[in-house]
This record gives C-alpha cells, sequence and structure tokens, in this order.
C-alpha cells in the first residue's frame, strides 16, 4: 500500500512542503513560548522573517536537553507545548531511565498523523490486511501505542504479548501460527536461540516476517543474515523518535534500507554532528538525522538533533517509493572515541558478527572509565558460539578485523557461549564499569 505522497519525486518535496512549515513556523510564533523566545533570540522578529525551508539551516538547533530545561511543576510537558491540555487527546511518556520522563503529548489530529506516517512505514515491509502479527511491544505509557493502533488500522489481526515472557510469546507463535513478529533485533536474536535450545524447528514455522524497531542492528548484514536464518523469514526494519512520531522510517521488501515515511508531516535533515552544517542528501552520505514538524499541534518541534547516525541511499527502488532510504548505524550519544576516530558500538558488533559461527555475535565493550573519549586497548568481550574453545588466534583474527575496519585498537576477551546477557527489548553494548558492580 502506497498513497501518492510516496511516489513523489524526491526533489519536489521541500516545494510541497513549503506552505506547511511556513504556517507552522507562525503557530510557533503564536502559541509556544519556548520557541518564539528562540527564534527571537536567534535574530528572527516573526514568521516572516523566518522565511521558508530553503532557509531553514539559518534557524537554530534544539535538543532534549533544552526541551527538559523547561519542564516545571506547572507546566511538566516544557515550554514547547504549544495546544491546550484541554485539547490534548493523549499523553504517552518516555521510561525516564535517565531522570524524569519526558511526557509527549499528542491531540486528535497529531494521533491521526502519527498513524498515517506509521502506516505507511509498516506497509513497507510487505505485511498485509490479514496476516497474524505477534507482537513484544510494552505499549503502556510509551509511544510504541501508537504502533499498536497502526496494526488495528491496516488491518492485522494482532496478537500482542508484551516483553518479558519468552514462553508466553513461543507459545503463541506454536498455536496461533502468526505470519509476523514485531520484536528489537536483539530479542530476535534471543527467541532463535531460545527456540533452538528447546527442539523448536523455527525455520519452518509460520513467521515469514519479522519486523524489528527499537535499535539499530536490524539493518546489519551478519546480524540480519543470522535472524533471517534462523527464523527462516525476511527481516525489514523501521525507525522513529518519541518527540517527533513513533514509525518515521519503514523498510521495504527490497531490503535496501528503510524508506522516509513521514513525508508532508516531518521535514528532515542530514547533518554533520561535529560542525551542524547540513549535507546533501546523496548516495553513500553520512550524518545525523535532523527533524521539524510540519503541522504538529501539541508539542511541536524545530530542527530537533535526534543524535541517530546513518548512512543514505538514494537511487530508484522497486517499490516505487522516491525517499531517501537509511541504515542507521549507532547514535551519536552513544559513539566512543579512541584517539580522534569515532566508534559506533553497533558497528563493532557488525565487524563480530562476520566470525559466526565461532561467535554467536553477542558482544560487551568495557571501557575503563565512563568516558566518551578511550585510550586503546579498549576491551571487549566476544561470545564464543556453544562447543567453541577460546583461542588465541581467533581474537587475533577479531582484533586485527576491527583495526582494519574501524581503525581502533581493541583488547578482545573470549567468553563461553551464554555468558554475556541477553534481553527481550534493546541491547546493551556499552557495559560502564559502576554498571558491573
Amino acid at each position: 500500500m502506497r498513497d501518492a505522497v510516496e511516489r513523489l519525486d524526491w526533489s519536489a518535496q521541500q516545494e510541497a512542503d513549503d506552505e506547511a512549515y511556513r504556517a507552522q513556523i507562525a503557530y510557533l510564533f503564536e502559541t509556544s513560548s519556548f520557541y518564539a523566545a528562540k527564534l527571537r533570540e536567534a535574530g528572527f522578529a516573526d514568521a516572516a522573517a523566518v522565511g521558508g525551508l530553503a532557509d531553514i539551516s539559518a534557524l537554530p538547533f534544539t535538543t532534549k536537553d533544552e526541551l527538559r530545561e523547561t519542564r516545571t511543576e506547572d507546566n511538566p510537558v516544557g515550554g514547547h507545548l504549544a495546544a491546550p491540555m484541554s485539547d490534548v487527546a493523549r499523553i504517552y511518556s518516555t521510561s525516564g531511565t535517565t531522570g524524569t520522563p519526558s511526557y509527549i503529548p499528542l491531540t486528535d489530529r497529531d494521533v491521526a498523523d502519527w498513524l498515517a506516517i506509521s502506516s505507511r512505514s509498516y506497509s513497507a515491509s510487505g505485511a498485509r490486511r490479514g496476516h497474524r502479527i505477534v507482537s513484544t511491544y510494552n505499549a503502556g505509557p510509551f509511544v510504541a501505542g501508537v504502533t499498536l493502533d497502526t496494526f488495528a488500522a491496516l488491518g492485522f489481526t494482532h496478537i500482542p504479548v508484551g516483553a518479558g515472557n519468552t514462553e508466553r510469546l513461543m507459545a503463541a507463535v506454536r498455536l496461533l501460527k502468526p505470519d509476523v513478529l514485531a520484536c528489537t533485533p536483539s530479542y530476535a536474536l534471543y527467541l532463535a536461540e531460545w527456540g533452538e535450545e528447546r527442539g523448536m524447528d523455527l525455520p519452518n514455522s509460520t513467521v515469514k516476517r519479522i519486523l524489528v524497531a527499537g535499535e539499530p542492528g536490524g539493518g546489519e548484514p551478519a546480524l540480519r543474515a543470522r535472524i533471517e536464518s534462523a527464523w527462516g523469514a525476511k527481516v525489514t526494519e523501521a525507525m522513529g523518535i518519541g518527540d517527533v512520531s513513533v514509525s518515521l522510517w519503514g523498510e521495504c521488501e527490497a531490503q535496501h534500507g528503510m524508506h522516509f515515511s513521514g513525508r508532508g508531516f516531518v521535514h528532515p535533515e542530514l547533518i554533520d554532528p561535529a560542525t551542524g552544517k547540513t549535507i546533501p542528501w546523496e548516495d553513500g552520505a553520512e550524518g545525523e538525522l535532523v527533524y521539524t514538524h510540519l503541522r504538529h499541534q501539541s508539542a511541536p518541534v524545530l530542527r530537533f538533533r535526534s543524535r541517530d547516525h546513518v548512512v543514505v541511499r538514494t537511487g530508484a527502488c522497486s517499490c516505487g517509493r522516491t525517499a531517501p532510504r537509511v541504515r542507521c548505524i549507532g547514535r551519536t550519544d552513544d559513539m566512543l572515541i579512541v584517539r580522534g576516530v569515532n566508534v559506533f558500538p553497533t558497528a563493532v558488533r557488525e565487524v563480530v558478527a562476520e566470525f559466526a559461527p565461532d561467535v554467536t555475535g553477542v558482544i560487551a565493550i568495557c571501557p575503563p572509565a565512563r568516558s566518551v573519549k578511550q585510550e586503546p586497548p579498549v576491551p571487549i568481550k566476544v561470545e564464543l558460539a556453544e562447543g567453541v574453545s577460546a583461542d588465541a588466534g581467533l581474537a587475533e583474527k577479531i582484533k586485527k578485523a576491527l583495526r582494519d575496519t574501524l581503525v581502533f585498537t581493541s583488547r578482545i576477551d573470549l567468553v563461553e557461549a551464554g555468558t554475556l546477557p541477553r534481553t527481550d527489548y534493546k541491547s546493551k553494548l556499552v557495559h560502564w564499569p559502576e554498571e558491573a558492580r
């Protein structure tokens, strides 16, 4: 299922969105105390002074920390709240793992817009009306609730299980025979190991599509190949961000990256995370994603830095969608710097996974001190596959591959199968020293 905007030539998208953007800027000046002050401080007296999308790079960025700092007892959402609470239909929240949760309000129209974006994202995967889909998303207070709404809107037969109950999930796979599994890539891999240990014939199960989201990794060739082989199913990934939209990107069956699904609702930019300069949408371009709402009512954002670091893919796709495609290679706030070299934990996992079947692909990067900057060698635990013994030669090969590919020096500690923790949600690749106590 594709709507007309998904076939619009990408070069014409900015022109198509310009009117909505100008209206959104006027809305911010009128209703958002945060953005009205921020833009005036940056030298823009009113919406006319801001101009159109062609001039957006002149505007200041917004960061998550900025929004947090505007929260008060009287306004727990933050200063970017732009709609009266009487117009808010839902309020989601983040997990609050780094402190007080962030609250994400949505008006009825915002909810409808998120559903439209997510419907594009999940339709791209090839899942269709009538397909049975078993999901592990714990919706509750989180924005994943809109994803579950999307499954209903698309006509899926939804089997919600949630995270934390692997036996219940695998019973559903065996007894209810779903066509589709929706989970994180880490959990898809863990489920494959769990099923194999118990003699389940997953490659011959009814699951033929696995929709992964929630963390980078579903597009890593080695990890994807392992999941697909273990399940006998095609893996496609989706990606979003709570402050903007739950599923902004969705991969089609061609599996050449995630198409942008927010056309007409969100304007994406690509920037150099170090300099903030805009990077053109060209094949092979690499940078951080930045988002601007085009018609959001409740808590809109302007040039919001996502911290998601991606590689761009362009050119014609067999599905007919014309938006740029991306693969997320990590988050800039998870990145380590080793003697001036940027090292993404997911990139380390991707290199290590190439040594399968001798390794499981599960790793733990263990810096000696909590700091972005690290001195070599960086300690990395690599889990061996079942029945494989630790071998100095294998450790040296992995160390050399990391040095040749990612240009940093590591210390590889090979550990027995099953030693490193698994998760039913997002995997943790960096283990700081205080967390090991």
